[in-house]
């Protein structure tokens, strides 16, 4: 008989697998999800302490949300819901308000002027004093104009964040573009996240349109950094064979490939463990599976 996910465990129960830990950042408050604040945040509580708890990174909230979650003991990850002149603020109140802040995500909101937005809110983090991986958002796909503002977020030691999804179907960006924005990152040496859509492990297609998977973009990622072409990561982010992008990861690739494809939000995080198992990724004990 074949377990249910959440009855098994890996062999030995030693825990999740090192290098799938800390993949999916936990952001049940966002659409499509919308889990209520005080809901959230004691789900994700529970979920750390699962076998599979290492899985999960950080749990993702606003930066207006932090005087409903005083006292949370779990990583979080900060998205900052104006411009680089809400930053000081908000990351104050965290300390005071005892909040271990592990990442900040950010949107360039200036797009006649990307690149100048990307040096205020370096600014403005330094001015914050707050040592914590930053995440940039830029608008659009990879323009000279994109390009140059990622230029600007490596130079300062920054990472990029890249929305892979929308509830809008007609908002994803295509293969092509996220094929260009992982490029761009690499090229630059420039670790980045993922948000949005990410929910199953390999591409589908849910009513309203297509929707990438994290699995997909882990190996067009692999594709690239060894020489691939952009053109070759379209064709992997296109690519529907679960059991073919697993084979592609088999041979150590997840590790290194993580050195760049940090994590990605996602509002399901029992989803991404399924897929996981369910493509043999994570393996599962066998005593365990004869005896569920």
């Amino acid at each position: 008989m074949t377990p249910s996910p959440a009855s098994v465990e890996p062999p030995g129960a030693a825990g999740w697998p090192e290098e799938w830990r800390g993949l999916v950042d936990d952001a049940a408050i966002f659409p499509p999800g919308d889990v209520p604040l005080h809901d959230a945040t004691a789900a994700h509580t529970e979920r750390r302490r699962e076998w599979w708890g290492d899985l999960v990174g950080s749990f993702v909230l606003r930066d207006t949300d932090f005087p409903l979650v005083r006292g949370f003991g779990a990583p979080l990850s900060v998205v900052v819901t104006g411009g680089a002149g809400q930053l000081a603020g908000p990351l104050g109140a965290a300390t005071r308000l005892g909040l271990h802040v592990a990442a900040v995500e950010i949107a360039v909101r200036d797009v006649d002027d990307p690149v100048g937005n990307v040096r205020r809110i370096d600014a403005a983090l330094r001015a914050a004093e707050v040592d914590v991986p930053l995440y940039v958002e830029l608008p659009g796909p990879a323009t000279a104009r994109w390009l140059a503002a990622a230029d600007e977020v490596a130079a300062c030691g920054h990472r990029l964040k890249l929305r892979l999804g929308n509830v809008d179907h007609d908002l994803v960006p295509d293969s092509a573009t996220v094929a260009g924005w992982i490029d761009a990152a690499l090229d630059r040496e420039t670790r980045f996240k993922a948000t949005a859509g990410l929910h199953r492990a390999v591409r589908h297609d849910p009513e309203g349109g297509g929707a990438h998977g994290f699995v997909n973009v882990l190996v067009a990622t692999r594709t690239l950094w060894d020489g691939g072409s952009v053109v070759d990561a379209e064709a992997v982010l296109e690519q529907r064979d679960g059991a073919a992008l697993a084979a592609a990861l088999a041979d150590g690739g997840v590790a290194a490939t993580r050195r760049w494809f940090t994590s990605f939000g996602s509002c399901s995080v029992t989803e991404p463990r399924d897929d996981l198992l369910a493509l043999g990724l994570v393996p599962v004990s066998t005593d365990l599976e004869d005896n569920a």
